[in-house]
């Protein structure tokens, strides 16, 4: 029977009042398995409301003991990960090994957020004038939002945006992805498992018009969105206008280029693993590879060769290496897209398009496409697909494959495969990524450096995780003091520029 869904609000799970509800499904298998609410603007606001009454005593708790709770929510994610394994899989479609790294992300973000008594740490200096000494303090700022997508249900709502925000001293309110909701409510009930105190984590599923709330409300100091290009330029533009912080990690048309010194089954390797892992369903996939004409025959063939191995299936058969998309609406737009750089005069090597799997003929499944000889001014090369489709793009050389791949308006990861350490050198300091990999297919950091995507990719100054997280999550407070010494005492004359020279 079809679960439905409530929401997390003060501590508590409560059924919303709300008349719609999201239909949610097993993409592996097609089957409706629950239905999650559009959370009500009242129950939005009491979200907001709870998160705001939490924040005094939370952020007056010290830093040292937030991060013993926050052990506990570790400790919790390890105790529970095959559970949460299987939420992530059954909800979103992930195989077997991807969704646990999903979960193995939220588990580095927490063990992350738990070096906050150091992180959060300031600066001083005795006699920055003469007889005055400074200290500058970091000090939380209230209620922030996340608004997360369908893609990561563990990683990015409870590995990027809430240990960090909390462990600072802040409380939050997540809007989860209203069709992937089930592993964002597991993860409340386990924070609150481990002690984190009511109001401090609320998580609601609602539409546009109640993020619209979150958006302008006075009591938000913040935002953080994880999503498409078009609406999180809208939600930079809308919330930094009501005065808050705001940081948009989107979209991405991650590229690869692959010079002719390259090891080409081991570069293949590594294009497969990040072209078709998730299902292509990651902002740091490489959708496209630049390849010198002189090897792409035979780069191509092996490509096919190998994503023609890669076995399709249910997400929870841990044998399966590409797994559905993750619902159905999804599944018809990357057939549509591959549909259109057909007629756009691709070459289309490998059709994913009437991918079926014995005994799950209802899923979402997409299998490997690859399509050959794309160029610059075609959408399919261009435009973010989100599903297990690669392009491929032949150049003469370095130079001219660098500028197309700079030619792109999105910037979160680019790559470069190649034995020559000069142009690797050359590939890294003028290539427009933010993130870079040489010979790394899925060039993403350890959590300890920002998610630092540029261009179309990134709106916002300070990124995602990192030691921009802890200055995006607080505010710095200067403190100058002055002690009288008896001679000062007896001064009647006080200079314009008092301790400030």
């Amino acid at each position: 029977m079809a679960e439905k869904l409530k929401y997390f609000c003060n501590g508590q799970f409560k059924e919303s009042s709300t008349d719609t509800y999201y239909d949610l499904y097993n993409p592996s298998t097609g089957e409706l398995t629950g239905h999650s609410p559009c959370c009500t603007n009242d129950e939005v606001l009491a979200a907001i409301a709870a998160a705001k009454a939490a924040f005094p005593k939370w952020s007056a708790t010290p830093a040292i003991k937030r991060a013993q709770i926050l052990y506990k929510v570790r400790d919790l994610i390890i105790e529970r990960m095959d559970e949460l394994t299987m939420c992530v899989a059954t909800e979103n479609g992930k195989v077997w090994s991807e969704a646990e790294g999903d979960v193995l992300k939220a588990k580095e973000g927490t063990e992350l957020a738990t070096q906050v008594p150091s992180l959060m740490m300031g600066e001083s200096t005795m006699d920055a004038s003469t007889g005055y000494d400074t200290v500058k303090y970091r000090e939380p700022l209230g209620v922030f939002a996340g608004i997360v997508p369908v893609n990561f249900p563990a990683m990015i709502p409870f590995g990027w945006m809430t240990p960090t925000c909390i462990a600072c001293g802040n409380t939050i309110v997540l809007k989860a992805a209203s069709l992937t909701p089930k592993t964002a409510m597991l993860m409340a009930q386990l924070y609150k498992d481990a002690g984190v105190p009511d109001g401090v984590v609320n998580v609601v599923t609602c539409s546009r018009n109640e993020i619209n709330t979150i958006l302008e409300h006075p009591d938000v100091k913040g935002i953080t969105f994880v999503g498409s290009t078009p609406v999180g330029r809208k939600i930079y533009e809308k919330a930094a206008a009501s005065g808050k912080r705001v940081q948009c990690l989107c979209q991405a048309k991650n590229h690869a280029l692959v010079l002719a010194d390259t090891p080409i089954e081991r570069t293949v390797a590594g294009v497969v693993n990040s072209a078709f892992g998730c299902a292509g369903q990651r902002c740091m996939a490489l959708s496209c590879c630049v390849v010198e004409e002189s090897i792409a025959d035979k780069f191509v063939a092996e490509l096919v060769k190998q994503a023609r191995n890669i076995k399709v299936g249910p997400a929870y058969d841990k044998s399966s290496k590409l797994g559905p998309i993750t619902y159905k609406k999804h599944q018809l737009e990357v057939i549509a897209d591959i549909e259109k750089g057909v007629k756009e005069g691709a070459q289309l090597v490998l059709d994913g398009r009437d991918c079926k799997v014995e005994g799950y003929e209802n899923g979402f499944y997409v299998g490997p496409t690859v399509f050959d000889r794309v160029t610059g001014d075609m959408s399919i090369g261009t435009d973010e697909v989100f599903g297990p489709v690669l392009c491929i793009k032949r150049v003469k050389d370095f130079q001219e494959g660098l500028a197309e791949m700079n030619a792109n308006p999105y910037a979160n990861g680019s790559v470069i495969f190649t034995q020559n350490g000069y142009y690797a050198r050359e590939f890294v300091r003028h290539t427009d990524g933010g993130m870079v990999g040489v010979n790394v297919g899925i060039p993403v950091p350890v959590g300890f450096f920002p998610f630092a995507g540029h261009k179309n990719s990134f709106f916002g100054d300070l990124h995602c995780l990192g030691k921009d997280a802890y200055r995006f999550f607080t505010e710095s407070k200067c403190v100058t003091t002055r002690w009288f010494d008896e001679e000062e005492m007896k001064k009647t004359e006080v200079s314009t520029w008092d301790g400030t020279i």
